[in-house]
């Protein structure tokens, strides 16, 4: 389940206008709709978590393998870094898309295609030229 469906079905379980959570969440309304909606994602921890708190799950729940892999993205390279995980992730989700992978096997290759991402990033760093490295140590 995306992390929007998880909104609009923990928002109508609590039967809660789309106006209290972003207040609860401390975020625009326009944010949370995008967020139910539009399929954007949270850009702080923060916001995670007390969605979470206010409806009462773990946010590990919200954090869903592909969420917390574009927000890892995100952190380590920056929006350019981001965008490449969102759209593997979307590329990901449509070639599951009617096929016989059960739900563990679909997590085992988004799990091993993520540090397969992270591997190669990483390798890439080396190339990188150093006024443009996020991190200031030498490779």
């Amino acid at each position: 389940m995306k992390f929007g469906e998880k909104l609009r079905q923990l928002r109508a379980e609590k039967q809660a206008s789309q106006a209290e959570v972003a207040e609860a969440a401390g975020v625009t309304k326009r944010s949370y709709v995008s967020y139910e909606l539009e399929g954007k994602y949270p850009r702080k921890r923060e916001t995670y978590k007390a969605l979470a708190r206010y409806f009462n799950v773990d946010v590990n729940y919200l954090l869903a393998e592909d969420e917390g892999f574009v927000m890892e993205a995100d952190k380590q390279y920056g929006p350019k870094g981001k965008r490449q995980a969102e759209e593997l992730v979307a590329e990901l989700s449509g070639m599951f898309a009617g096929g016989e992978l059960s739900e563990a096997d679909k997590d085992a290759v988004m799990i091993a295609l993520q540090k397969a991402y992270f591997d190669c990033k990483q390798d890439n760093k080396k190339y990188t030229p150093q006024k443009y490295r996020q991190d200031s140590t030498k490779s």
